[in-house]
């Protein structure tokens, strides 16, 4: 295994791939440099003099400004390095070339909804309209497991706080937010559970899920029964019928949708897991499937390369306008745009939002972007698709969901628990963490500082991906994890 790694040719800082003490000297090219302090894995180390002002260029690009003299061999973090962003830019559309050859589309074993849609999960829904009722969903969702049978993979209830007291976007959010869910083709039944004076009331949000097959999909007002927990059960019931003789099926990966999100990352996410997932992205389009990127804040410092890469001048106008938006959505609450990395990112050796933005967009490969989404809105173009969403794992998580991804690659080098409404494979960076946590790691990208090469990995991991999309569980479904939030950014009344 190497000690440290120049990511690329024109860097001037090193990043230590294990522990390196001071003291320790390190060969680079025609370089020898004496370690001037402990350097611990997955943080920079200078090659070369630095005076107060230069950029330091990790990935190839700046990733923030010596704020002091640096000499080679010490440590650089966030004591001797600060941002070089700042407020609204004027970006220019610089396109490149599309690199991702076509390939032979692969298979899975999928379930074929009756509207054509495609799932990888045969699993009964029960969503809340409005928190209120968040008790009965989870009180449904506890005793129904002893009616589950057949190819019946899961019955789940998704609560959130939301569906009343919202006002504009927050309430348009929720509303969208959960008839996607609703319209999901990894549900194969779902039952809407609404309480009856709410604003997201179930003859409103019928508006927003449109043509629904009735067999597929059941509403309970509970204030308009005497016994909500009889007629849930009489309703989940009737899907349960419906479902539990649903088989799998050879599906082609060109109708796979895969969501790209990251997480507690350390200096090693954009050396292993974040280039994994983003060859992986583009192996997968390759075949005609399709990927999306959201987390827009951790686009800043890195969304240049993602302009560059629109398919036209229209999508590059987007992605301008989506990065923009959330900057004025910082100002908008008198916050700081830049108020990142956070702290678990910087005690893995991330220092600047750029250095972090820089390894984030690893996940999206080299594809051209095909489409910008707005938050809420459902993937509706084959390759990379970004769509609108803060970096808040659950948050974006549950919004990928709902532009219909099938499931999410999620790489960390902190290690999480969480999990979303669809299969959530958590990626871990470095082997420590993979055999640490392996409770929650379901893949270790750490392999490609070993025996492996990233070549060989990401066929592996193509692999696993088509397994989970065949009804793999992964590690939080296994141990019955699933989350939702909702993006609110107004007031509550």
């Amino acid at each position: 295994m190497q000690d440290f790694i120049r990511i690329n040719k024109n860097d001037n800082v090193a990043v230590a791939l294990r522990d390196l003490d001071k003291g320790t000297k390190v060969h680079l090219e025609n370089l020898c440099i004496t370690l001037l302090d402990t350097i611990p894995s997955g943080h920079k180390f200078a090659l070369t003099n630095f005076s107060k002002g230069d950029d330091v260029i990790k990935y190839g690009y700046p990733i923030g400004l010596a704020t002091e003299h640096i000499n080679p061999g010490q440590w650089i973090h966030i004591h001797n390095i600060c941002t070089k962003l700042n407020d609204i830019i004027n970006y220019n559309y610089n396109p490149v070339g599309d690199t991702v050859n076509k390939k032979d589309k692969s298979f899975f074993l999928g379930f074929r909804r009756e509207n054509g849609s495609v799932g990888i999960r045969n699993e009964i829904w029960i969503i809340p309209t409005v928190g209120c009722v968040n008790s009965i969903a989870k009180e449904l969702e506890k005793q129904a497991q002893t009616r589950i049978k057949g190819n019946i993979e899961g019955i789940i209830a998704y609560t959130h706080p939301y569906g009343c007291s919202q006002m504009g976007d927050d309430q348009e959010n929720t509303r969208q937010i959960l008839a996607n869910l609703i319209n999901h083709p990894n549900a194969s039944g779902v039952l809407v559970l609404g309480l009856g004076c709410e604003n997201c009331n179930i003859a409103e949000l019928k508006h927003y899920i449109g043509p629904y097959n009735d067999c597929r999909v059941k509403f309970l007002e509970c204030q308009s029964v005497e016994d909500e927990l009889e007629a849930g059960f009489l309703l989940l019931d009737e899907l349960i019928e419906y479902t539990y003789a649903m088989m799998r099926e050879p599906i082609g990966s060109d109708e796979l949708i895969v969501g790209l999100k990251c997480g507690g990352s350390d200096g090693l996410s954009g050396i292993t897991a974040n280039p994994l997932v983003g060859a992986f992205s583009d192996l997968l389009i390759s075949t005609g499937g399709t990927t999306i990127l959201t987390e827009v804040p951790e686009m800043f410092g890195a969304e240049t390369i993602l302009m560059n890469r629109c398919h036209n001048r229209d999508l590059f106008d987007k992605t301008v306008t989506m990065i923009n938006e959330f900057k004025e959505y910082y100002k908008k609450h008198d916050q700081s745009i830049y108020e990142n990395p956070s702290p678990g990112n910087k005690k893995g050796g991330i220092s600047t939002l750029e250095d972090k933005s820089l390894g984030c967009t690893q996940k999206s490969g080299a594809a051209l972007v095909v489409d910008v989404l707005k938050y809420g809105e459902i993937v509706k173009n084959n390759g990379l698709n970004l769509l609108s969403a803060p970096g808040n794992d659950l948050v974006a998580s549950t919004a990928l969901a709902a532009a219909g991804a099938h499931l999410i690659l999620f790489t960390t080098g902190r290690g999480t628990p969480f999990a979303s409404p669809i299969p959530t494979v958590k990626i871990s960076s470095n082997s420590n963490l993979a055999s640490k946590k392996n409770n929650w790691v379901d893949f270790d990208a750490g392999q490609v500082l070993g025996e492996k090469t990233l070549e060989e990995l990401k066929e592996e991991f193509f692999q696993y991906v088509l397994e989970v999309a065949s009804g793999k569980k992964v590690k939080s479904e296994v141990v019955g994890y699933y989350d939702l939030a909702i993006f609110k950014q107004g007031v509550t009344l």
